[in-house]
């Protein structure tokens, strides 16, 4: 399990959120949640699965990079709605072996088994959100690029 690490979203989506008028009621009612567990998404005290990030990047029209505050671009083009778990498993794996990390590096800079790492890879399960969050920053890759929202390679600064 991962404590260290420190995903940055909860001030976008405040700002986001109140800029559209909307409680963390209304949001919640989106993502069919409870309003608490939302209120701690936007605390950054727990972490929102990537599927529900999906949903919000699509329901306020911005980009994962931008959420993650990896640009302040909120939105790219031509970019797609559906996360492609086969396409996010083929780049992730691509990147890996850019970088000459095997599997079981990965899995421990992780912290997380490599049967997790051949899933994501394989595309059988979306990668966690730390997990996906740690990767982009250390490669410098777009999560929108990863998770297959996007078809050309985007690097951050």
């Amino acid at each position: 399990m991962i404590s260290v690490i420190k995903v940055i979203y909860g001030e976008r989506l405040k700002n986001l959120r109140e800029e559209k008028e909307l409680t963390q009621k209304d949001i919640a009612k989106l993502l069919e949640i409870h309003s608490a567990t939302y209120s701690q998404f936007e605390r950054e005290s727990s972490l929102i699965p990537i599927k529900r990030l999906n949903i919000l990047a699509n329901f306020f029209d911005v980009s994962l990079d931008y959420l993650f505050n990896f640009t302040n671009n909120p939105k790219y083009n031509h970019r797609k709605k559906e996360l492609n778990l086969e396409l996010s498993g083929t780049r992730l794996k691509e990147i890996r072996k850019e970088n000459k990390v095997t599997q079981v590096k990965l899995a421990s800079f992780f912290n997380t088994t490599q049967s997790n790492i051949v899933g994501y890879e394989k595309g059988k399960f979306i990668i966690a959100t730390p997990y996906l969050y740690m990767f982009c920053k250390k490669y410098n890759i777009s999560a929108d690029y990863l998770l297959g929202k996007i078809d050309s390679p985007k690097y951050l600064k």
